[in-house]
């Protein structure tokens, strides 16, 4: 069975285990996010006509070998997203509606709106850029590897937490008074610049996130495998070239909503209906956020691979004998992880 959607071809059959699309082209990566953030399966039965327990009990019947005649391939598909979005794959536990990963958008977007108000004083700045951090802090914990309880990166995810908020409120504060204190610059520049703040704000907090989470691989490696997916060492050099390009990674992502969205706004905002209708700024913003938290970042996202790759002769020499090219896991966000403005709390438990 194959299908091809829009020029991008399907996996044949369906895998419990597996992708519906392949994950080595930038098209199957931006349909598997949009899967992922579909906020319809917040209320599956309702947007997708089948509910979480009829989708358990199709895949249980797929388990079993005893699927009704009737049941199509994208029914399976259907079941499985219903399930993964709303069922914590190691615990088996409902996973809180806004700290799903469908709900990121729906309950991020009013956040990101708060972040990008004109005019924020220096505690609403700092209350911003807290309930960001925080609320990213639970969505990360709700979908962690939980497959193991270890008190050493529960640790390690407080520390992440901590460093996150203390940098992006830091940041962010920092700026708004250098700006205030920036009398010579006129006012309406002083607002356009503030609006970018919440910017290098969160990309300063990602790499401070980045860096304390996973510190340790710099001194324990990570696995490299061949092409055919062996284990055939452990790096140190891969390592620090993984922790960089996630921390690139991570300051890219949050760019198409906290860069794209104040320059769109400071367009709008000049257009006649709105300098009519003043009113009608915030829903006009809200909109024009919830369009690009849906539509760019899955984009930015899919634009990073899963795995890297390294030349094996700038490897260790014991670990690149005999190999071209060897690979490995980035960690830029697992099936179990969030999307945007991460912990790798969960990341590190798999490294």
């Amino acid at each position: 069975y194959q299908r091809r959607v829009r020029g991008l071809q399907m996996e044949k059959g369906f895998s419990l285990n597996g992708q519906k699309y392949p994950q080595n082209t930038f098209k199957g990566r931006l349909y598997r996010f949009f899967n992922i953030i579909d906020p319809r399966t917040l209320f599956p039965k309702y947007f997708l006509g089948m509910s979480l327990e009829e989708a358990q009990d199709l895949l249980q019947r797929y388990k079993e070998n005893n699927l009704p005649s009737n049941t199509t391939t994208e029914d399976l598909w259907k079941a499985k997203k219903i399930k993964e979005s709303t069922i914590h794959p190691d615990t088996g536990k409902k996973i809180p509606m806004p700290f799903r990963m469908s709900g990121f958008v729906p309950f991020g977007t009013p956040i990101v709106v708060g972040l990008l108000l004109p005019n924020l004083s220096l505690a609403s700045t700092a209350f911003w850029q807290g309930l960001n951090q925080s609320h990213n802090a639970l969505v990360n914990y709700c979908n962690r590897n939980a497959s193991q309880n270890s008190d050493f990166n529960t640790r390690r995810f407080l520390e992440g937490y901590i460093g996150a908020v203390s940098s992006a409120v830091g940041i962010a504060v920092g700026l708004t008074i250098f700006l205030k204190k920036a009398q010579s610059m006129p006012a309406t520049t002083r607002n356009f610049i503030q609006r970018f703040i919440p910017f290098p704000a969160v990309a300063t907090a990602n790499i401070c996130n980045v860096v304390i989470m996973r510190r340790s691989e710099l001194d324990t490696g990570i696995n490299v495998t061949d092409k055919n997916g062996n284990i055939v060492g452990v790096s140190k050099i891969a390592a620090k070239k993984a922790l960089f390009e996630t921390a690139v990674s991570r300051v890219v992502l949050p760019a198409p909503v906290l860069v794209l969205s104040p320059l769109a706004l400071s367009l709008v905002e000049k257009t006649s209906l709105l300098s009519k209708f003043p009113g009608l700024k915030l829903p006009v913003q809200t909109l024009i956020v919830t369009l690009l938290f849906g539509l760019a970042l899955p984009v930015a996202i899919s634009v990073f691979p899963q795995e890297g790759s390294i030349k094996a002769e700038k490897v260790e020499e014991d670990i690149g004998k005999g190999h071209e090219t060897l690979y490995y896991n980035k960690g830029l966000g697992k099936k179990k992880n969030c999307l945007l403005y991460t912990s790798d709390a969960a990341d590190e438990e798999d490294s």
